[in-house]
Parts: structure tokens; sequence; C-alpha cells
């Protein structure tokens, strides 16, 4: 006797196996929440750390400008400000062509 997918998965369920439901109807559950949240505080963290970065190479730069800086620390917080952001903006275009793949898929 030779089974379909569709019928061993009815027999899985009807053991009480997993539940035969679409992945995307299903709302999240207490995990997902809370994988969300922390993705969410991490990326919100990640984007401060640049915020601080860009304003010490700010306030590096005023100084030097006023003639009270260090000109090789100055370049070191800009050099670390520029990488901060170049890594930031690899992330979001990765970010947003993920999502555009998602959109693109079809149902």
């Amino acid at each position: 006797m030779n089974l379909s997918v569709d019928n061993r998965l009815d027999s899985v369920t009807a053991a009480g196996g997993a539940e035969r439901t679409d992945r995307m109807d299903r709302p999240l559950d207490s995990s997902g929440v809370k994988q969300a949240a922390q993705w969410k505080s991490d990326l919100g963290k990640a984007i401060g750390e640049i915020d601080k970065l860009q304003a010490a190479a700010d306030a590096q730069t005023d100084a030097v400008a006023r003639g009270a800086g260090n000109l090789h620390e100055m370049m070191l917080a800009l050099e670390k400000a520029d990488v901060a952001m170049r890594l930031a903006m690899r992330v979001r275009n990765k970010i947003i062509d993920v999502y555009n793949d998602i959109m693109r898929m079809g149902v």
C-alpha cells in the first residue's frame, strides 16, 4: 500500500502528533515574542552605540578645531564612527534585501 505524504501527515495528526497548519497562519508563541523583543532591544542598543561613536568623533573634531585636541585621537574616533556606520548600512541593506525577497514570494 503506497500512502501519499498528505495521508501520512493526517495519520500523524490523528495520532496526536504535530498539527497540520501553515506556520504563517499561527500567531507567535511566547518564545517568538520574547525573541522579537530581544532582537528589537539589541538593535536599539547597537544604534545607540553607533550614535555614541558619532558623538565622540564630533567632540574630538571640535576639540581639534579649537586647538585643544589630539589629531591622532580624532582620526581614530572618526574611523571608528565610519566603520560602525558602514557596518550598520550593510546590515540595513541585508534586512531590506531579505524583506524584498519575502515580499516577492508566492503564497
